[in-house]
């Protein structure tokens, strides 16, 4: 063959390839969770839900039950962060989001909510090339450590998670079966008559080995730091904003902590042990570990404790911004934007900080480009691609000098 026909044949190979690769399957991706995942409130609840699947929308329609109003669908939330970090990537995710609040692992795998609410239908409404599972936020801590701490049920359920996913044999059992005792599924908190009741599973003919499944690891509470007195979302507050019960109902909260680093060391623990005591998981996604290094840093402000007398004391000293929001329970948009940073960087191999200062979706919630630079090092750090985040003197400088960086970078890149 004449070496310009060769070449004529090469070219043409390639651009097949590469045509080829363009046009392969965007990379499934469901995250299922709760208030965690879809982040509570507004900018970061409805935040890209365009581009998102919300799989529960149809079910708030259906039945809202235990729902709160002041949560309306469709959701964003982190998985809409994620997306549009990684169109601004250039890589290809379609993204779906099963949540509902105050939802444990058990409750979405036993769909507990009510009958209208098939949260595990979810999972198995198409086989999925990652999944992200959300537990409760203090469901993973050892027992007596929180209100909802319940190690071995955490457990059990991220195992039967992995493998319904993985694996989707139909199954029948009883809960006593799955701890091993009655005795041993009663200490969960569970009844005798609960335990014993017949699970039947259907099959998950969407299952896959291949399909990739981290835990994410939930962040320490303020609200559960120093001893205090009770507290109860406000029932006239259209935020459910949290107010502090000082009378004799209220009584003294007795499950907490005397440091928010304390709280992230049980925390990490319990999910590391989950992780490899099961060897099925890609991973655990270190969200509650960078909480704790930005902290740990000074980078922003530790959030607001009770006193012993269950007075409220606002943020403590350290940078502009504070990671949790009113509630001290939740994330704020800075904190669901560090979230959706470790997931992004753990996920898809990409470095968080090359998004830069431009970074679209900080942009859309508000966030200075100086502050999305500091979360993104933090985030990088934490996942081991760039090194340890420079004291916040340094950060403010370089920050400052970079932060007209960010009004360059308001193209929008939708997905």
């Amino acid at each position: 063959m004449p070496r310009t026909a060769r070449l004529a044949s090469l070219g043409l190979a390639a651009a097949l390839a590469c045509s080829s690769a363009a046009a392969a399957d965007p990379t499934s991706i469901l995250f299922v969770g709760n208030s965690y995942t879809f982040g509570r409130l507004d900018p970061v609840m409805g935040y890209n839900a365009a581009n998102v699947h919300d799989l529960t929308a149809a079910f708030q329609a259906a039945n809202s039950s235990g729902t709160n109003p002041w949560e309306p669908h469709p959701w964003g939330g982190v998985p809409g962060i994620f997306k549009q970090m990684t169109v601004q990537a250039g890589l290809d995710y379609d993204v779906s989001i099963s949540a509902r609040n105050a939802a444990s692992l058990r409750g979405q795998f036993l769909n507990t909510a009510n009958s209208a609410w098939d949260l595990r239908g979810n999972v198995a409404s198409r086989t999925w090339g990652v999944v992200v599972l959300q537990e409760q936020s203090d469901a993973a801590l050892p027992n007596g450590k929180g209100k909802n701490a319940n190690f071995a049920q955490f457990q059990a359920y991220a195992d039967q998670f992995e493998r319904f996913i993985h694996n989707g044999s139909a199954q029948t059992w009883t809960e006593t079966q799955l701890y091993g005792s009655l005795a041993a599924c009663t200490a969960t908190g569970l009844s005798a008559t609960s335990c014993n009741i017949q699970r039947v599973i259907p099959a998950n003919t969407h299952a896959s080995a291949a399909t990739k499944l981290y835990l994410t690891e939930t962040w320490a509470r303020p609200d559960m730091v120093f001893a205090h007195k009770k507290t109860t979302a406000a029932t006239n507050s259209p935020t459910g904003s949290p107010i502090v019960d000082t009378s004799s109902a209220g009584g003294n909260a007795t499950l907490y902590y005397d440091s928010l680093g304390a709280m992230t060391a049980d925390l990490k623990a319990s999910f590391a042990a989950v992780a490899a005591a099961s060897g099925k998981f890609a991973g655990v996604l270190p969200a509650g570990d960078a909480f704790q290094s930005a902290v740990d840093q000074g980078l922003v402000k530790t959030g607001g404790f009770y006193d012993a007398n269950g007075v409220f004391v606002p943020g403590q000293s350290g940078g502009a911004m504070n990671l949790w929001w009113d509630d001290y329970l939740h994330a704020s948009k800075y904190g669901s934007y560090l979230d959706a940073l470790v997931q992004f960087g753990m996920i898809t191999g990409h470095d968080p900080l090359s998004l830069g200062a431009g970074e679209i979706s900080a942009s859309d919630l508000g966030i200075a480009p100086g502050d999305a630079l500091v979360l993104q090092r933090l985030a990088s750090s934490q996942l081991g691609f760039a090194a340890p985040v420079p004291e916040p003197s340094s950060w403010a400088l370089f920050a400052g000098g970079l932060g007209l960086v960010g009004g360059f970078g308001r193209r929008r890149a939708r997905g």
